[in-house]
């Protein structure tokens, strides 16, 4: 019954703090609702027992990528104007066929991952702390890897959409 009333009290809690990032009119105050939002996420993967996780919730996420996020929101100014006149070294039509590449290669992702062959699932048992860090390595380097380095090639695409956009030279 315990458990019951904080998982229903952390998922309200991740829900509306979900919703104050998207409507906070002030950008930093979204970003340091999105790091609270991260830290309730990480107590829930306390609650459902995967330590492992919720420490890299928060290293990874409340700790890395928000930080990487507050440069950007710092680094761009967000109370510019916008652009009068048109850029001619913009590349609307590559951006658009590149654009079209990734969603046929994340259907594909998602077509092969429904018709692959699943396996019986095992019944859940309590495993140690060391067995489920050996768990989640395996699963991220096997059946997860695909996915994985799609959200590091996210991720790097992010971070160099940053740094053109935090240049003004280019």
């Amino acid at each position: 019954m315990g458990e019951a009333i904080a998982f229903y009290t952390l998922a309200a809690l991740i829900l509306g703090f979900g919703i104050l990032v998207i409507t906070a009119r002030n950008t930093v105050h979204s970003v340091l609702f999105l790091v609270v939002n991260f830290l309730f996420v990480a107590a829930l993967y306390v609650l459902l027992g995967a330590q492992f996780l919720a420490v890299i919730q928060v290293l990874v996420y409340a700790g890395g990528i928000v930080v990487l996020y507050l440069f950007v929101v710092m680094l761009v100014n967000l109370k510019r104007p916008p652009e009068v006149h048109r850029d001619r070294h913009r590349r609307s039509r590559l951006a658009f066929v590149l654009a079209c590449v990734l969603l046929a290669e994340m259907g594909a992702i998602a077509l092969w991952g429904y018709a692959a062959p699943r396996a019986p699932a095992a019944a859940a048992t309590p495993v140690s702390a060391s067995q489920n860090v050996e768990q989640v390595g395996w699963l991220l380097y096997t059946t997860y890897l695909v996915p994985f380095e799609v959200a590091s090639m996210l991720l790097l695409a992010a971070m160099v959409g940053a740094i053109i956009l935090a240049r003004r030279e280019l």
